[in-house]
């Protein structure tokens, strides 16, 4: 087992799944740290610059056990296939794939309509998911923004592990697209958030407040539902 340090990290399984520990050196960290992101499963160790690499493999190790029950506690991967469902807005859809349909999608009230290859479908299906997030974040956006009396540079969506949304001081907007998957509250609350940043650079009282008068209320349930639900999102689309 110690040779095996010498040449490769470990490595770790749930529900037939591995993954590779990955090992990151920080100044700014005082003592070796472990955790598992929920959000794509990832295995890391985070050592402090002075520390041996070789006794932080050894940590991990000795720690094989919780990380084995971590893994095993992730969200289950939620892959886009026929007849599958995703959840657009918080409510399910079907994947409704149709080999003679058009090969754009088409948004029925309950399903997403598709043709085309299925070797293609699911990039295809996320390419509009991404769409339709990024014309619904603008124009909820750019609304909040008259209301609030501010201005927005440009809005745009990727995919981030860390933030649902980030502001810029020259008033650029980005959003995680996955917020089209969660429910259009959550998806608000999160505008009124960035927008409120036009008004106050900090989560200062004021920005809350300024936060909260924009969505119409406190955002509690949606900061919850984020909490318990948000890293579920970043597994819609997995294999």
């Amino acid at each position: 087992m110690k040779a095996l340090f010498r040449r490769d990290p470990p490595i770790f399984e749930a529900d037939g799944i591995e993954r590779q520990l990955i090992v990151k050196v920080s100044a700014q960290a005082r003592r070796m740290r472990l955790a598992v992101d929920p959000r794509d499963g990832s295995v890391r160790l985070t050592l402090p610059k002075r520390a041996s690499l070789r006794h932080g493999l050894e940590w991990a190790e000795e720690r094989r056990g919780w990380i084995e029950a971590e893994l095993a506690r992730l969200p289950l991967a939620r892959p886009i296939v026929p007849d599958g469902f995703i959840p657009l807005e918080g409510r399910p859809v079907k994947i409704d794939w149709q080999p003679g349909a058009s090969r754009t999608v088409r948004k029925e009230p309950d399903r997403l309509v598709v043709g085309g290859p299925i070797e293609s479908l699911t990039p295809r299906v996320l390419r509009w998911l991404r769409q339709e997030a990024l014309r619904l974040l603008e124009c909820e956006t750019r609304e909040i923004a008259v209301q609030a009396g501010v201005t927005i540079g440009k809005v745009s969506v990727s995919d981030p592990k860390g933030r649902w949304g980030s502001c810029s001081g020259s008033g650029d907007i980005r959003y995680s697209w996955r917020l089209i998957l969660a429910p259009s509250d959550v998806r608000r609350a999160t505008v009124a958030h960035e927008v409120a940043h036009r008004l106050h650079m900090d989560h200062s009282p004021a920005f809350h407040a300024a936060a909260a008068r924009l969505f119409g209320r406190k955002p509690i349930r949606e900061t919850r539902w984020l909490r318990e639900h948000g890293s579920s999102l970043h597994w819609i689309g997995r294999v």
